[in-house]
């Protein structure tokens, strides 16, 4: 009995060193260590992802008044360039008619419209309060300061001496004449001419809806479309007196005798002038009456474009770069050159308000 008793003890004191020994080896190795696997990345839609890059291509609209193929390598270089600041593929909507345009940019169809006039850009704001000014050319000295260009009353020269008082002109005498306008979107084509007509007719008791059809103040009226079309309709003799700007004439005329801002100046159709305007070379046309004008804005609508490409866009075209731009900025005392503004005039680009337009609210 007594043997029989160790032998079970000693058998118990073996079988528990056995499975300590067991246990030591079936745990961790190393001191520390949890045996629970890491769990995997999780590759779901938590984690946030890039934004997707806009690769529509961006659309440039133009007035009549570039539209046309002399303005083609100028239309080429703005693409060029707005390509350049963005990485995105340009295309241009070119126009017939200043309310397309106005509606183009408004709606978003258009996202940059170039070389706006005031009025047409405070009536695309009025529908859409979104779009602003991108840039807008400057005066010589790079500035606002004298940011200007000049809306034109014109008569034909062989006829200007019935528009003279003394030793100057005036518009005492378009009165029941034909008349030619540019559209009545147009600021230095419609809005500054009659609003001169209306303040120095002012016992006429004159408004713009009776200056936009023949009578009782003009017989006839006309609207050209574009500034050309209504230079083209004095020198046709469709009309007897008709409004434009410097600017959008410069391509097809030279100052011959005083300057684009003084009453009394003689312009003509110089040679080598783009259809039509090369029928007509040699012609002459008096300017009987000058208003300054603001230059004019280039517009964006934000719909199809990051606030990084609108600021990309600016940087670029108010640079030295773009102010250097011989198509953009051309060197008139050149014989020959040609492209959007005169470098005498016009520096280059620089950034603007919307509130710089608020005298042409009023």
């Amino acid at each position: 009995m007594k043997k029989s008793k160790v032998v079970k003890i000693i058998t118990a004191i073996l079988l528990v060193a056995l499975l300590g020994s067991f246990m030591v080896a079936c745990g961790p190795k190393d001191e520390g260590k949890t045996s629970v696997s890491e769990p995997e990345k999780n590759t779901s839609s938590n984690e946030p992802k890039e934004p997707e890059k806009n690769t529509k291509p961006i659309v440039v609209t133009w007035y009549p008044n570039e539209s046309s193929d002399t303005h083609k390598a100028v239309r080429d270089e703005v693409g060029r360039l707005v390509e350049q600041a963005t990485g995105r593929k340009v295309e241009h909507k070119l126009t017939t008619d200043y309310t397309i345009t106005i509606e183009a940019i408004a709606s978003g169809s258009a996202d940059i419209a170039i070389a706006m006039g005031a009025v047409g850009y405070i009536e695309a704001k009025d529908r859409n309060p979104e779009i602003d000014v991108l840039f807008v050319n400057s005066d010589e000295n790079w500035s606002l300061d004298g940011a200007k260009y000049f809306a034109w009353i014109c008569v034909p020269s062989e006829e200007a001496d019935q528009y003279k008082s003394g030793s100057t002109y005036t518009i005492d005498n378009i009165k029941g004449k034909k008349m030619s306008f540019v559209s009545n979107s147009s600021t230095s084509g419609f809005r500054v001419p009659t609003s001169s007509i209306i303040s120095h007719f002012k016992s006429d008791n004159l408004s713009e809806d009776m200056l936009v059809e023949g009578g009782p103040f003009f017989s006839e009226v006309y609207f050209g479309g574009s500034h050309q079309g209504s230079a083209i309709n004095l020198l046709s003799g469709n009309a007897d007196v008709a409004a434009f700007c410097d600017i959008e004439v410069q391509a097809y005329v030279d100052v011959k005798s005083g300057d684009i801002s003084t009453v009394g100046s003689v312009i003509t159709v110089k040679k080598g002038a783009d259809a039509p305007f090369d029928q007509y070379v040699g012609r002459d046309l008096t300017i009987i009456a000058v208003t300054p004008v603001f230059n004019g804005p280039n517009v964006y609508n934000p719909k199809n474009l990051s606030k990084e490409e609108v600021k990309a866009i600016q940087d670029l075209f108010t640079s030295e770069e773009v102010a250097s731009n011989k198509i953009l900025f051309y060197d008139d005392k050149v014989e020959g050159a040609m492209g959007l503004y005169k470098k005498s005039k016009s520096y280059g680009f620089v950034l603007t308000t919307d509130s710089w337009y608020d005298p042409y609210r009023k």
